[in-house]
């Protein structure tokens, strides 16, 4: 199960395998061994091929500092093994042994207010430390070798869900390692000034030794330019911490496949070396756990939005962690699924480019810091219905599995992502402005609400495939983007550029030009004279935490109609209210005004333009999207770029998506919600789930899903 060597990374790119890995991570040294047979055979019952083991056993391989201990795990592969069950193996340097920290404090990770972590939990040291990357790549080693020769282990995983609760770090190692990469990256410190704008506050540097980090607030914030570069320097780190790990095991044996488990995303550069090294890519999908976090969409949403923007970095997936009941550490809590929910997330999952799938976790643990992340078990062994389900996921998967290998994920509408720099640059200075990846997730939403393909792609890709192409508002263009583009709409594609855009150059730097640059100036026949900050369509005033502090300012009355500063403008018949920002936008003589300003002294002046090019289009948005304007941006986009849902009238709780190869297609049709639903506008075609014909009509249970092989 390996990737195709040199495949470009893509949303489309598949993972060169005929396996679909369906199992569970399972951590036998948290019961007695007399349970262990049992498990192997309720995991076959399952359906399960593969068992995921050891990322957090550093302590038991490796019991004293050079002395190695595989016993435990080689009798529990042994057991696995033959029930027919594979072996994916972890690295397990998320949680050095306690020998480590004791004796080698310094490896220890340090925060931003200078304290340095404790052992006790996990992810405590310090990935940029050259003295933990040793004893990082001394374990890799040991357990490379030790399971070389063992036909039951396929795979391995690095790490675990890197960066998840810490991604920075702020030791005098990292201080180091970040004065390192600035000297490779600049060459000469009068470049790095040049960059960084050294002139502005005195913070130009004599030589690389006196470079600091980037301390928030201390006591004035530090420059875009120096913030931006101290990120990529953690995303580099990072992707060298894993590739010292994936050397490892390539050169011991090839054979075996090599990924990681994304959990929350934080310092990862997956197109800058972390996904190429790796033969695909791994996410942990908890939609409870996201729903309790950002309270967007609910929690089905929140699982497209987040597998979507996954597989627009490398193209298709595994998931090693996929939610199957509560999730629980002592500060936090998740939603527990309903019955028949779990099954449906799952193949939520797989619609969305999963081609392997495990469940998190086979049992709960009965002591530490998740006693209550239940498992497909109960603390009392006993299988009940989240066992029953991952059986059904078993039958469910391999109905599918023969026509489901090889095709990728359908996108009609593209959203513009897995840019690091983009991302970062932001955050350097965001404006009180929502991010790109909040504004495209109004796009997002509204797709996935109505039932149009979409999904996140670089500009980079292949955009031949799609529709639409919207690029929310990236800060920094790069070279080569503006050429791709063009061929994408001269060949029919619909284009859209949001406001913003290349308005800073790729240190950061706010360009010198009229916006958007002389590159994307002359691609959408637009210059813009003036931008400004708008508060959010539902808001009186800007928010609370962009107010002067106080005693500066302190409002004494309701604000009136004239002081709310409500800006409208009138798309496709309807008044709009503009939120976050507007822009004067001067169209040239070949562009044409689709929408102008209707009030204030914006009244006239053009905010949405487009232009022709060959036998499409490019449309310029002289604001940010709203909860108003991506609908209404959506039906003009029906009417006019031949963007069409997968289903018409798309009822409200209905997932739809597709997977396709150039000789098959399979619409999986997911009930999300826990009342039934009858579909009436369904095409013909087999529900492989079922076995059924489905000739237009299809009644979905709570829950329920089809996934319908088209004729």
């Amino acid at each position: 199960m390996k990737n195709t060597a040199n495949m470009p990374l893509s949303a489309w790119r598949p993972i060169a395998t005929d396996t679909f890995l369906y199992g569970v991570p399972h951590y036998p040294e948290h019961v007695d061994e007399s349970y262990w047979a049992r498990d192997a055979q309720r995991m076959v019952q399952c359906g399960f091929n593969v068992v995921r083991l050891g990322e957090f056993a550093w302590h038991l391989f490796e019991p004293v500092e050079g002395v190695y201990d595989f016993d435990l795990f080689d009798r529990a592969i042994e057991i696995l093994a033959a029930h027919g069950l594979g072996i994916i193996m972890c690295t397990p340097t998320a949680t050095p042994p306690r020998w480590l920290t004791e004796k080698y404090p310094q490896v220890l990770r340090v925060d931003s207010d200078g304290r340095r972590m404790h052992h006790g939990s996990r992810q405590h040291a310090d990935t940029t430390h050259p003295l933990f990357r040793a004893f990082s790549r001394l374990i890799t080693e040991a357990m490379a070798t030790h399971f070389r020769d063992n036909p039951h282990v396929i795979g391995w995983q690095t790490d675990n869900e890197l960066n998840t609760s810490m991604p920075t770090c702020w030791s005098e190692a990292a201080e180091s390692g970040f004065r390192s990469f600035c000297e490779r990256k600049y060459t000469t410190i009068e470049a790095l000034n040049a960059a960084w704008g050294g002139n502005f506050w005195a913070t130009a540097y004599r030589s690389f030794d006196q470079i600091v980090l980037p301390h928030s607030g201390a006591p004035a914030p530090c420059g875009p330019g120096h913030v931006q570069d101290y990120h990529r320097f953690l995303a580099y780190a990072t992707m060298q911490f894993q590739r010292d790990q994936v050397d490892i095991l390539r050169r011991v044996n090839d054979d075996w496949f090599v990924f990681h488990n994304i959990g929350l995303i934080a310092d990862v550069d997956f197109r800058n070396g972390f996904a190429d090294d790796l033969d695909f890519l791994g996410y942990d999908v908890y939609p409870l756990l996201h729903e309790e976090k950002w309270r967007i969409g609910g929690p089905a949403y929140q699982q497209a939005n987040f597998l979507d923007r996954c597989r627009g970095f490398a193209g298709n997936f595994i998931v090693p962690e996929q939610q199957s009941g509560l999730g629980s550490q002592p500060m936090f809590s998740t939603l527990v699924p309903e019955p028949g929910e779990m099954r449906r997330m799952a193949l939520s999952s797989i619609a969305r480019g999963a081609d392997g799938l495990m469940f998190f976790r086979w049992r709960p643990a009965h002591f530490g810091a998740e006693i209550y992340w239940m498992g497909l078990l109960d603390h009392d062994d006993i299988p009940r219905r989240r066992f029953d389900e991952a059986c059904q996921v078993g039958r469910d998967i391999a109905a599918i599995r023969e026509p489901l290998m090889g095709t990728r994920v359908r996108i009609d509408v593209g959203i513009a992502a897995a840019d690091f720099d983009n991302e970062i640059a932001h955050t350097t200075y965001p404006l009180g402005l929502p991010s790109p990846q909040d504004d495209a997730t109004l796009l997002h939403r509204i797709c996935f609400e109505r039932g149009v393909a979409t999904g996140f792609v670089h500009p980079e890709d292949e955009l031949a495939r799609l529709k639409v192409f919207y690029v929310p508002h990236w800060l920094i263009w790069k070279a080569g983007w503006s050429e791709a583009i063009r061929r994408f709409a001269e060949a029919g594609g619909t284009v859209i550029i949001g406001a913003r855009s290349g308005t800073r150059d790729v240190h950061n730097h706010v360009i010198r030009q009229p916006a958007p640059g002389p590159e994307l100036s002359e691609l959408t026949g637009v210059t813009i004279e003036e931008f400004g900050r708008l508060a959010a369509p539902d808001q009186d005033a800007l928010t609370s935490r962009d107010m002067p502090p106080a005693g500066h300012f302190v409002p004494t009355e309701r604000p009136t109609e004239s002081s709310r500063r409500r800006y409208r403008f009138n798309f496709m018949g309807r008044e709009l209210t503009a939120g976050h920002c507007y822009e004067i936008v001067e169209p040239a003589a070949d562009t044409e005004v689709l929408a102008r300003w209707s009030n204030r002294f914006l009244a006239g002046r053009a905010v949405i333009t487009r232009r022709r090019l060959g036998r499409g289009q490019l449309l310029y948005l002289g604001t940010y999207l709203s909860d108003e304007l991506a609908p209404v941006l959506l039906d003009w986009l029906v009417e006019n770029a031949a963007v069409a849902p997968l289903i018409d009238d798309l009822p409200a709780g209905i997932d739809v998506t597709m997977r396709e190869a150039d000789d098959r297609r399979l619409l999986f049709v997911m009930n999300t919600e826990h009342r039934e639903y009858r579909l009436d506008t369904l095409p013909q075609g087999t529900d492989l789930l079922s076995g059924n014909r489905v000739d237009g009509t299809l009644t979905l249970a709570g829950y329920d899903c089809a996934v319908i092989r088209l004729e």
